[in-house]
């Protein structure tokens, strides 16, 4: 009996309308890690916000240009964060394999370069 047949109303239909209920020690871990993605979302936000804040005493294309990235790789990392529970939620259902997280690599690099940028330019010499 799929979820259709139950009468269930979940939202979004696009994941809860297709295959069968997965165990829901699966459900959970898969919206545990949702929420750790959101939660480095709102990190990095935090991290533009404080770029755009403090002083630092660096030109302001610098402290725009970081705060920007890193604010635009929150929105990614957001994004993400939905995209993936959805894709891996429905993947459980479907009795399929997990999809693979090929995000991880830019949000690396995207922190990677505001960190080198802050460091050397905000380093006295």
């Amino acid at each position: 009996m799929t979820t259709e047949d139950r009468g269930d109303r979940r939202w979004p239909r696009s994941v809860y309308g297709v295959g069968e209920e997965p165990d829901p020690r699966f459900s959970l871990a898969n919206e545990r890690t949702f929420l750790a993605w959101i939660r480095t979302s709102l990190a990095l936000l935090a991290g533009a916000v404080a770029v755009h804040v403090l002083d630092l005493e660096l030109p302001d294309l610098v402290v725009a240009l970081t705060s920007t990235g890193l604010a635009l790789a929150g929105a990614l990392c957001a994004t993400h964060a939905w995209r993936s529970w959805a894709r891996t939620e429905r993947a459980m259902r479907q009795g399929r394999p997990l999809p693979s997280n090929g995000v991880g690599v830019l949000l690396v690099g995207a922190v990677v370069v505001a960190c080198v940028v802050l460091v050397v330019l905000a380093v006295p010499g």
